[in-house]
């Protein structure tokens, strides 16, 4: 009868385990677990006449456990970015926010307020309101400020009757050394809900004009 040694064996046994971890995993998903079983197989495999130096095992295994460390902070820190964004972003549940918009929702016998992006050098700015099929309603012509150029519709058309409530297209354009520039219009809405897009983790804003991205707020009212 054969006589086996135990300790080859066991270290024979630990190896087949470690390989079979490894070719499961692939060595970029290998885990602390995974490493210390390599590393006591190949301490046991080791010649004894020409052991390795342990030194070695030490600070692979300090960079594993620093790398370990590090990528539990970034989730740990991610989680807590997100859910302090989410709880800003609740807070603004019923507030009113300025961001830029290509429709706008007109309620019966309501108004409309909101600014447009005023380029350099510009002298005055117009904001167009449309119907469904890109007609004309109301053209609202206001002298530039600095930086956002505020406007308000009173829901009137240009031939002064009440446009009837419902979606309507906005575009802006201003006077710039006598030449027309198209510029960004930006729509006042009022926040009624909060979404958290479970792909990329952003937050939308759900309001009265439609799914606003937080990111994309203006000025918060």
């Amino acid at each position: 009868m054969a006589s086996v040694d135990p300790l080859s064996a066991l270290g024979a046994g630990s190896t087949a385990a470690a390989t079979a971890a490894t070719s499961s995993q692939g060595l970029g998903a290998l885990n602390q677990n995974d490493f210390l079983t390599l590393m006591i197989a190949q301490l046991k495999q080791q010649n004894p006449l020409s052991p390795a130096d342990p030194s070695q095992f030490l600070s692979q295994l300090a960079q594993m456990t620093e790398v370990s460390s590090m990528q539990n902070m970034q989730s740990d820190l991610s989680s807590s970015l997100r859910s302090s964004q989410a709880s800003s972003a609740v807070g603004l549940v019923g507030h009113q926010v300025l961001a830029p918009a290509t429709t706008v929702s007109l309620a019966t016998g309501g108004t409309v307020s909101g600014a447009v992006d005023t380029p350099a050098g510009a002298s005055s700015v117009t904001v167009t309101l449309s119907d469904s099929s890109g007609k004309a309603v109301r053209t609202i012509t206001t002298p530039a400020a600095s930086d956002l150029t505020s406007f308000s519709w009173d829901g009137l058309t240009d031939a002064g009757t009440f446009a009837p409530a419902g979606q309507y297209q906005i575009s802006g354009s201003a006077n710039v050394v006598g030449a027309t520039q198209s510029a960004s219009p930006l729509v006042v809405s009022r926040v009624a809900s909060v979404t958290i897009d479970p792909s990329t983790q952003t937050l939308d804003l759900n309001t009265d004009n439609g799914t606003v991205a937080l990111s994309s707020v203006r000025v918060v009212q």
